[in-house]
This record gives structure tokens, sequence and C-alpha cells, in this order.
């Protein structure tokens, strides 16, 4: 097992304190948006087996089974499938959607074949890969996620009492469900900037009343206002209009397939994706929206957020999801337990999130003994202890057993 080092990156979304609160570290003033855990190219963790830092990719890299496994590589090739972050929202996200792996592997053909620069700002494929995610709230959370009914949403648009706003009104209210949401979301996006502007505006200007004055959909419309404030004039203010405003408490989450718009908003969590940078914006973002390809990639599918609930399976409560790139799970540990072991024939990252964690390979009892590995970025050890934000990697085949008192977040593969 290695402890990883991990870089923070400092998006203009991030939140200024959420990330130092966790990891008892002092604020700098700046945004710090996520913590990266795993092999990807952008920013891979880092660790140490003796002979100084090297990333986590290069070791993947140079012995794949022996760090991987057979069965993962077999099933998703020469290299970690997923990646782990600790993600804190300060301001609304992008609103976005990813492709399924058919769409990702034609549109990066597609991108490659016309010699799209793989930097150029609209570039919409960065790779031939899906990107499924899931978010479990660490902290009350914020966001929009599918689309709501129709009729709901023409009522929510109605209650603004905007003139401008009334033909979208009829349209959600008269068509059938998919079409629908489609032409609204179309002519949204595709409206002359200058006059859907002022339509926004005064939109916001209206949610922000309606949400002080209260009433059954007084969180939803201070929402609305509260993205309208950060991205004053955005027709992804009226698209974000159109899907549900999820509010998660601490352990639920949110799975995002292919095809589901959505946005993170505000608040602390854990992270965790396929390994790709395949993303399609429809708003809430100075960078580029290409209107048709995203229409391409959107599922018009109304219905509820589906909030997730983790299930317990002999103490291992795992967040259930359609993929096998990644599956995460946590375990509450208590001072005194029996020690757990954990194995698997897959890679996996431990992630704790709260108190203390001891890592200890071998299957012994972790006991209170020597701590070759903690505070210190030696990285492998007999144990590891993992104090809140502090993860490691743990190779294919590897036996350990935890110990502690804490919170520990398990990323791994299903194959």
């Amino acid at each position: 097992m290695d402890r990883l080092a991990n870089t923070v990156r400092p998006y203009a979304w991030g939140s200024t304190t959420a990330l130092p609160e966790l990891l008892g570290t002092a604020p700098t003033g700046e945004p710090q948006a996520e913590m990266w855990m795993g092999a990807h190219p952008g920013a891979p963790s880092r660790i140490d087996r003796g002979a100084g830092p090297v990333s986590l990719a290069e070791a993947i890299d140079a012995a794949p089974e022996a760090e991987l496994g057979a069965d993962a590589v077999r099933a998703f090739g020469p290299r970690l499938p997923f990646l782990l972050k600790l993600l804190a929202a300060g301001s609304p996200l992008s609103l976005q959607v990813h492709p399924d792996l058919a769409q990702a592997k034609e549109g990066f053909a597609d991108e490659e074949r016309r010699g799209v620069p793989i930097d150029a700002g609209h570039r919409n494929y960065k790779d031939a890969n899906h990107k499924p995610e899931l978010i479990v709230a660490l902290t009350p959370f914020d966001g929009l996620c599918g689309f709501r009914h129709p009729a709901q949403a023409a009522d929510l648009l109605a209650g603004l009492g905007v003139d401008d706003l009334k033909p979208y009104v009829d349209i959600l209210r008269a068509g059938p469900e998919e079409n629908a949401l489609r032409e609204v979301l179309t002519a949204v996006l595709s409206a002359e900037h200058h006059a859907i502007a002022d339509t926004v505006e005064r939109a916001a200007v209206a949610a922000g009343r309606l949400a002080a004055e209260g009433g059954p959909h007084a969180d939803d419309y201070a929402a609305y206002a509260g993205i309208a404030h950060h991205y004053p004039g955005d027709p992804g203010v009226l698209a974000a209009m159109l899907l549900n405003h999820v509010q998660l408490q601490p352990g639920e989450a949110l799975f995002l397939g292919a095809g589901i718009p959505h946005a993170y908003l505000n608040g602390l969590g854990v992270e965790l994706m396929a390994n790709s940078d395949n993303v399609l914006r429809c708003g809430l973002t100075p960078k580029h929206v290409d209107v048709p390809e995203l229409l391409r990639v959107v599922r018009f599918e109304a219905g509820d957020a589906g909030v997730l609930r983790p299930e317990a399976v002999d103490g291992e409560e795992i967040y259930e999801t359609p993929i096998d790139e990644f599956r995460l799970s946590r375990f509450a540990l208590a001072p005194g337990a029996a020690p757990r072991p954990l194995v698997s024939r897959t890679p996996q990252i431990l992630l704790c999130t709260a108190g203390t964690v001891r890592l200890r390979d071998g299957g012994a009892d972790a006991g209170d003994g020597a701590d070759a590995g903690a505070g210190s970025g030696s990285g492998s050890g007999s144990q590891l202890t993992l104090a809140p934000g502090e993860s490691a990697f743990v190779r294919a085949g590897e036996h350990l057993t935890l110990t502690g008192d804490g919170t520990l977040f398990r990323a791994t593969v299903v194959a």
C-alpha cells in the first residue's frame, strides 16, 4: 500500500474553506475546488516506494498487471479506469452532460479526423471514453440532476410572472414530454443573446423575490436566483429551471449517467468517475457550448433525480451503480471493533474523510504498534494511518486490515 500525495485544483468555482477545514490546513484565500486521487495524466497522484517520488501513472505503466491485477487489465486495459476526487463547490459548476461510450468513440474519432487540436477551446471530445460519475455528500450539498416533469417545470416558470417565458410554458404543458423538453432547451440555447439575457435577468429578479416570500417552491427559486447571481444573463439559468433541484444530506449520493444534464451548486463531496475529460456544456460557463452536439447527446427523459443511499453488505456500505469502471463504498470504523479484513483482486484507493483510520498489510491486527507510514511521505510500510483528506493506493491482491475510529471511502472496480 502506498500513501498518496495529491494535487488540489484551484478552479474558480471552488470553495475557499471546505477543503482546508477537512484537511486541517490554513485557507489560502484562493479557491480550492478538487483534490485528485488516481493516475489521470492531468494531475496524477505521487507515491514513494523508497527510491523517491514517482507518479502513480508511471508506476502503473511500468507493471500494469502487478499494480492493477490481471482481471482489471483484461477488462479495462493497462490503466487505472477511475478517478477519485474530493470536490468542494463554493459556486455553481457549469451545466453539463457526458456522452455514452459509443458517442465518445465516435466524437473523438471525428475530431481527430478533422484535425481539431486536442487543447482547442471548441473541442468536445478529449478522449474516446465515457464519463459516468457518482457524487456522495460529505456536507449538505446542492445540485441539479435530470429533467423535471414538463408540467412541473411549466409551473415554476409560470410562477415567475415573466411574459417572455409564456411560450416556453405553453410548450411544456402541451407536447409529449420528450418533445417539449427538447423544444424548450433548443429554443433557450439558440436564442439571440441580448433578448435571452434580458429575459434571464427578469426571471432572476422574480426568483429572488419569490424565494424571500417563502412558499412551496422557495428553495428552488432561491437556488435559481443564486445561479443567476453568479452567471447574470446566461441562458443556462433558464435551462437550469428545467432540471430537478436536489439537496443532498451527508451520505446521500447522485449517479450521473450518460446524457443526464446536471450541475453541482454548493457543498463538499466525494466524487468517483470514469477516467475521462469528455464534457458537453449547456451553460453557466464562459466556455464553448456546442448546441447541436449537446442536443445529440442529451437524454430528454423526465423523472426524479434518483437520490442514492448506500446498502450495507457485511459491514461495507456500497453505492450501487450500473457500470463496472468503478465502485464506491464506505466503512464506519469504531474503536475497539475487530480488525476489518480487506482484500481485492482489483486496485483500490482508500480515502479517510473523518477521524483516524489505520491500514495494516498481511491481515494482522493493526493494534497500536509502530506506524511506518503515518505522517510521512514515505508511501509503503506495514501500517499507514490516515487522517481526514489522506488517501492510499492498494495494489491488486494485497491483504489489509482496517481499524480505527473514523470513516473510510473505498474506490475500486468491478472486474
